[in-house]
């Protein structure tokens, strides 16, 4: 499809990170449209963003006009002000009711962005499916179906009791021994990878895929994010050996 018809749909696009993803998509230019799902009614003024309402994903009548691309974030919850109250907030539990209804709409490629806990996953599982939820989404018959993981940080808490404090003082000392590609990485460059990702799915072969933290680390030092996303999707990328200096 010529990038000048592409649309996608992003759900998730409050938060740091759901923001940072409508930003680089509009920026990418390869969409010629840039959706957002909204819960209540919200006024934009960004050039290609509009809004698409919850409770018309399944309109059978906006299917001719659907998004053949779809971005579901899972971002962290924080105060919200009134505006970003407005944007839809996926929950992880509810994510294959969700692709079902994207599919159904007309979506054939979807990208999904799975903050974890890092050293959480056992190896398998960084690189496969984690679990039945992940399983029936890739059941669903898209084309092109991309689970990024990106490491996440921890929540801090405040806790007055000693027990608690020498708790979170040995976590702090684990997350010390946490491999450097394991460790999150800024909202911004996993946004730009997403966004990048999504870009270049046309052009991939079609399939299932899960983005490890590792490469996701990796993008963020990367100076061409575009050719990192484009080698990967194609299966020619291979892990940089030698170090330069962190771009977090």
């Amino acid at each position: 499809m010529p990038h000048a018809r592409r649309r996608v749909l992003v759900a998730g696009g409050a938060g740091a990170l759901g923001s940072a993803v409508l930003e680089h998509l509009l920026a990418s230019g390869a969409f010629a449209q840039v959706a957002v799902l909204v819960e209540q009614p919200l006024n934009v003024a960004l050039r290609g963003l509009v809004t698409v309402p919850m409770h018309t994903l399944d309109d059978a009548a906006a299917v001719a006009e659907a998004q053949d691309t779809a971005v579901v974030v899972f971002d962290r919850e924080r105060h919200a002000n009134g505006r970003e109250q407005a944007f839809a907030r996926p929950l992880p539990e509810a994510l294959p009711v969700l692709a079902a209804r994207l599919h159904r709409r007309g979506v054939r490629r979807l990208v999904v962005v799975v903050p974890h806990a890092a050293a959480s996953l056992p190896q398998a599982l960084r690189q496969g499916l984690a679990n039945l939820d992940e399983h029936a989404v890739a059941s669903l018959g898209f084309e092109h179906l991309v689970f990024i993981r990106s490491a996440q940080a921890s929540m801090a808490q405040r806790d007055d009791s000693a027990l608690q404090r020498l708790a979170h003082w040995v976590l702090a000392q684990l997350q010390l021994m946490i491999p450097q590609r394991d460790k999150p990485v800024r909202p911004a460059k996993i946004a730009q990878f997403a966004a990048q990702l999504a870009a270049e799915l046309p052009q991939a072969p079609q399939g299932t895929r899960v983005v490890p933290p590792e490469i996701v680390w990796e993008a963020a030092q990367a100076r061409d994010v575009q050719a990192l996303a484009r080698d990967w999707l194609h299966g020619r990328h291979t892990p940089e050996t030698t170090p330069h200096r962190m771009r977090m």
